[in-house]
């Protein structure tokens, strides 16, 4: 009788498990995490950080939002979650969530896109 198989794969569920320590979802700060919020560092990284910090770090020197972060990463939304907030409950970036145009106080500029639209009609 042989031994079970283990996967060979180390991006499967143990990765994740490690990377989150066990966590299976962002808790304070980053429950109210989406995928259109933008993600911009506050800090840079720090020597012994974990690899996938530094990388969130580094990336977000720029606001990124979070689904495009987690395309870089390769990472998926809860795992990431869990990640952004380890860095926002520590102060290293900042989350800031999308203002929808409602909100905004005013809708998009129509003079503007019909000005767009004659444009791209005359191409």
């Amino acid at each position: 009788m042989s031994a079970p198989r283990r996967p060979s794969d180390p991006s499967g569920l143990e990765r994740y498990y490690v990377l989150t320590g066990g966590r299976s979802g962002p808790g304070g700060s980053a429950s109210s995490l989406d995928v259109a919020t933008l993600v911009v560092s506050r800090a840079a990284p720090l020597t012994g950080m974990q690899h996938e910090h530094e990388e969130i770090l580094r990336r977000c020197r720029d606001p990124l939002s979070v689904a495009e972060l987690g395309a870089h990463l390769g990472l998926p939304f809860n795992i990431l979650a869990v990640l952004l907030s380890d860095l926002l409950d520590a102060g290293r970036v900042e989350a800031r969530n999308p203002i929808p145009a409602h909100d905004a106080g005013r809708g998009p500029d129509l003079a503007l896109l019909e000005e767009v639209l004659s444009g791209l009609e005359r191409l």
